[in-house]
């Protein structure tokens, strides 16, 4: 097993939290956080306290105090672009299931078994998602017998995780966690440390800018149940296989940090300020619609006098009016009704604009988000018009497959050790599903004339169908193809004397 010595040990008592070297990354994530959020009160609060005008010296829309007056509400409207942009991105990768392939058979089995039961599929939407939001992703594999008999993969936040790398490589990570109980006083924090051959657990009571001191684990009931599996003070645990159990899947490369082993969100600016510029442009278009509502004004002797210390009121639905002795031409003898146009064009143009411009910005076409009027075309149009997002998600494709086929060569290596015997590891290939599926139609129609040139054999159009097929089963579909159209010859060899 792997010499822990070389690695840098959990942080010392009273040591600031977070690291101070992740200040900077820190703080980029928390505000691309508080957009993918579109929660109001995350966004004011970054906003408030950071960087409260943009480049052009304006004031950002959220940087603004939302009650100028008291009791008024907050009438900020926010658009959930952002949560979009990160939605799309994890459908282009994995709205189709990944394609797994090892040599062994039974591995096979247990590997399309894990991904199953594991909820694979669901786990690495979630996993994109973040990463398209927060610059990164971290991927863990664990296990807990009591719960499941298989090792588990789940996703860890990387606001929430201390990387170590050495040549871009991830040599170590500790994740972190405030418990249950945490107040501005005393913050309880669960530590977990993935090393190569090892994973340990500690606790820590502190502050909200110190670790401060580590205490057992038994001290706070969330990690009560890790001392069993524990040696004392929290000593680590020997995971059986010589890799690290985590992996950090990067949205590189990162633009405004050249060379940084940290990945960029896909807000970067200035997607922000096209946000923050389409909030404005919809509270605008929402206080437009408020000042436009139909008001009347009417005399005070059109009010009805509810008595004294009751006010007054006017029934705009009554149908019988008593006339009144005024003179037609006293000045405001009449009512007058009050409304204002609504500049709904106006509005909608600029927010138009504004939404293409920062979809593209943020490396995807405006077709994959609904803003072109497709109508009925084929695969193939859907791909041309998206070709930026589809570039996109080939980019970032390039940078989940190496990972993913580590973190499950580990969850096999770690079956093998824990649940599976039999089970023989080997590092899977793998294969990403199409973003946008062919119309039948249309690949019958490209069958049939391959067919027709004789410019493809049987077992390349069953690929050209069947392209997720093992050779196995393709070869299986070849020969029943063959045999029920009469094309199957004997071997000559195989069928017997000759007469």
């Amino acid at each position: 097993m792997t010499d822990r010595g070389d690695l840098v040990s959990l942080p010392e008592s009273d040591a600031p939290w977070p690291p101070p070297h992740l200040s900077a990354p820190y703080r980029a994530m928390k505000i691309s956080d508080a957009w993918y959020s579109g929660d109001h009160k995350r966004l004011a609060q970054v906003y408030r306290h950071g960087a409260q005008r943009r480049d052009d010296g304006r004031r950002r829309l959220w940087g603004r105090r939302h009650q100028p007056h008291p009791g008024k509400p907050d009438q900020r409207l926010h658009v959930p672009l952002a949560g979009d942009i990160a939605g799309a991105s994890a459908s282009l990768l994995f709205s189709e299931p990944l394609a797994l392939a090892v040599t062994d058979t039974i591995t096979q089995a247990r590997l399309d078994e894990l991904a199953e039961a594991g909820g694979l599929t669901n786990t690495l939407l979630e996993a994109a998602e973040v990463c398209a939001a927060l610059g990164g992703a971290y991927l863990r594999c664990t296990w807990d017998t009591e719960l499941v008999n298989r090792p588990l993969i789940t996703v860890m936040q990387p606001d929430r995780a201390v990387p170590e790398f050495a040549h871009g490589i991830l040599r170590a990570v500790t994740f972190w966690r405030e418990l249950h109980g945490s107040d501005t006083s005393t913050v309880w924090r669960h530590l977990e440390r993935h090393e190569r051959g090892y994973i340990l657990h500690a606790l820590y009571q502190g502050t909200s800018d110190s670790i401060g001191r580590r205490v057992p684990l038994t001290e706070h009931a969330e990690t009560a149940g890790l001392a069993d599996s524990l040696g004392a003070e929290g000593d680590a645990i020997a995971t059986g296989i010589d890799t690290l159990t985590a992996v950090y899947v990067p949205n590189l490369p990162s633009r405004l940090h050249r060379g940084s082993t940290f990945g960029r969100s896909d807000y970067d600016a200035p997607i922000y300020d096209l946000m923050d510029s389409l909030d404005e442009t919809w509270t605008s278009w929402m206080r437009d619609i408020r000042l436009a509502r139909a008001r009347l004004i009417v005399p005070d002797s059109y009010l009805r006098d509810h008595g004294p210390g009751r006010g007054a009121s006017f029934d705009d639905d009554r149908e019988i009016w008593q006339g009144l002795a005024i003179p037609p031409t006293e000045q405001g003898a009449g009512i007058t009704l009050s409304q204002f146009a609504i500049r709904v064009a106006e509005h909608d143009s600029t927010s138009d604009r504004i939404m293409r411009q920062a979809v593209q910005s943020a490396g995807y076409s405006v077709a994959t988000f609904g803003m072109e009027d497709t109508g009925a075309i084929t695969a193939t149009e859907v791909k041309a018009r998206q070709r930026k997002s589809m570039t996109t998600r080939k980019q970032k494709a390039g940078y989940w497959t190496p990972e993913l086929a580590q973190i499950l060569h580990v969850q096999l290596m770690l079956d093998r050790v824990l649940f599976s015997p039999s089970v023989m590891p080997e590092r899977p290939r793998v294969a990403f599903g199409d973003a946008v599926s062919d119309d039948p139609t249309s690949v019958a129609q490209t069958l049939s004339l391959l067919t027709q040139a004789q410019a493809a054999s049987v077992d390349t159009r069953v690929r050209i169908l069947h392209p997720d097929w093992p050779d196995d089963r393709v070869h299986a579909e070849v020969d029943r193809i063959l045999v029920e159209t009469g094309q199957a010859v004997p071997d000559p060899m195989q069928a017997g004397e000759l007469i």
